[in-house]
């Protein structure tokens, strides 16, 4: 039962699959019915995407950096103090349309990798925006509906906090070919 929850609860099973196999489980009769209903279940840790218990992500005089596919929680507090935090949303998934991510730099840095077609809007907690503004494609003054937004209240004390949106990779070396 513990095994059928935890995978109802990341996202391995459907909540109907999970009601189905939970019968399932209290008709069992014999150890052999009990593993049928686990037997295709992947590990957590063999996921796609890595499910970020923690709610927090922290430097201090260190580097942290989350990049790939991850699951943001819609409300993150990163701190920065005397390091450098990466946070690169441009592979992650958004747990909520509107995500609020509370920045903290003291002496430190914060900077996010944030993909085309996501608004960024700025708060500062102090009265005082980020410290370092790039342009960030899809950053209006009221986004349009639908679009997902990050929410940026900032803390900075002789920091930085820096927001941007890296160009597409491009494909096929240094002298990629031209269609005619």
């Amino acid at each position: 039962m513990a095994a059928l929850g935890e995978a109802a609860g990341d996202g391995r099973l459907t909540l109907d699959e999970h009601a189905e196999r939970v019968q399932q489980a209290y008709a069992a009769r014999t150890l052999g019915d009990l593993a049928v209903l686990t037997r295709d279940l992947a590990l957590p840790s063999a996921q796609p995407l890595r499910l970020d218990t923690s709610r927090a992500v922290s430097a201090f005089f260190s580097r942290e950096r989350r990049d790939g596919r991850w699951v943001v929680p819609d409300r993150l507090a990163v701190t920065a103090v005397g390091g450098q935090v990466v946070l690169d949303l441009r592979d992650a998934l958004l747990q909520a349309n509107r995500t609020i991510v509370y920045a903290t730099a003291i002496g430190g840095q914060v900077h996010l990798l944030v993909p085309a077609g996501v608004a960024v809007v700025y708060g500062s907690l102090t009265g005082r925006g980020p410290t370092s503004r790039r342009a960030v494609a899809g950053t209006q003054a009221v986004p349009a509906p639908g679009v997902p937004v990050i929410e940026l209240r900032t803390v900075v004390v002789a920091g930085r906090v820096h927001v941007q949106t890296p160009q597409p990779r491009r494909r096929g070396g240094l002298f990629p070919r031209r269609r005619p």
